[in-house]
């Protein structure tokens, strides 16, 4: 069974950075997306941005600009950069695979990002 494992997060002051990463425990076949979601309390889980295979992304709009994902050569982990953070940015973030086969999506365990004002 596949695992994510996530890494990063934590508490920073608005205007901060932090760094966000998410390993796969393999190598993961017939990925679609790998991507970010948050979910704040009291509010559903929303995208927060993706990335295919091939280097496309798409970015939620509240966080163009500020936040960067990318993924490494052996597509096996994903990061998220995430630059000029602001309170509204204060979320439980989770990775999230998503396959053209079944099993269709794998997540991760989530991690806290807090920022204060």
């Amino acid at each position: 069974q596949v695992q994510l494992v996530q890494s990063g997060g934590g508490l920073v002051q608005a205007g901060g950075s932090l760094r966000l990463s998410c390993a796969a425990s393999e190598r993961i076949s017939s990925i679609h997306w790998m991507s970010w979601f948050r979910q704040a309390p009291g509010k559903e889980r929303e995208l927060v941005a993706r990335i295919n295979t091939g280097g496309d992304t798409i970015y939620a709009d509240s966080v163009k600009g500020r936040f960067t994902i990318s993924i490494d050569n052996a597509k096996t982990t994903v990061h998220l950069q995430m630059n000029s953070l602001k309170p509204e940015d204060t979320a439980v973030y989770y990775c999230n695979v998503n396959r053209w086969t079944r099993p269709d999506t794998y997540w991760g365990q989530g991690t806290q990002v807090t920022v204060s004002s």
